[in-house]
């Protein structure tokens, strides 16, 4: 049977052309680590988050798909990593200055990972990698709604192009930002985005990150 890709199967998430576009985002697993400063930082905390993540991700892939101890369990390639970007105060983003982010790291799960299968892979994790702090991790399920997104190719640094390009398109739909609001569930919209590229295989200028903003339709008076 062949491995369900999310890339694949959910093409308008995942694979926008250099333009916005309107996107309607569903409910969706992830699992999340929250935290502040500068992503860069070798061995910090964003790179322990990172860590973390990819850590439970793949217990919960190899270890259910060994074991198939779960139901409606399918093979699947592990989705891309995620973020989610604010500064306090929710003013816009300042690229360059990165001590000052906070950040909500994360990966999407399948429809079958719940809290059961969550804290397994959370137990496992600690056994063989005392060192991590799985308690920083939890699984949520989130739900964006309608978005703009762009296909930002580039340095994460020259992101403010294309965002320039969304907000244009977000006012010309007649639509509004809706960052910083709040979901039913207390999560909170925010700048998204989704890497596509590995940092560490992939120059600046090819790499490929969804941009994502959180958008509302303008009340009418």
């Amino acid at each position: 049977m062949e491995k369900v890709d999310y890339k694949n199967t959910d093409k308008k998430l995942y694979l926008p052309k250099a333009e916005p576009v309107i996107v309607d985002v569903p409910a969706m697993n992830f699992i999340m680590v929250d935290g502040k400063g500068n992503p860069n930082l070798e061995d910090g905390e964003y790179s322990k988050a990172v860590e973390l993540l990819y850590s439970l991700s793949y217990t919960i892939k190899m270890g259910l798909k060994k074991e198939k101890k779960t139901e409606g369990f399918f093979d699947y390639v592990v989705p891309p990593l995620e973020g989610l970007w604010w500064l306090k105060g929710d003013v816009k983003p300042d690229f360059i200055n990165k001590d000052n982010f906070y950040w909500t790291s994360m990966i999407r799960q399948p429809e079958f990972v719940n809290e059961s299968v969550f804290s397994w892979a959370c137990q496992e994790v600690k056994k063989k990698k005392p060192q991590m702090d799985v308690t920083k991790a939890r699984l949520e399920n989130y739900e964006e709604g309608l978005c703009v997104q762009i296909m930002h190719i580039g340095s994460y640094d020259n992101e403010r192009k294309s965002i320039d390009k969304m907000d244009l398109f977000i006012n010309k739909m007649n639509l509004q930002n809706d960052i910083s609001s709040k979901l039913p569930n207390g999560l909170i919209k925010r700048h998204h985005e989704i890497y596509l590229s590995d940092p560490r295989k992939v120059t600046e200028e090819k790499r490929k990150t969804v941009i994502r903003h959180p958008v509302r339709q303008t009340t009418m008076v």
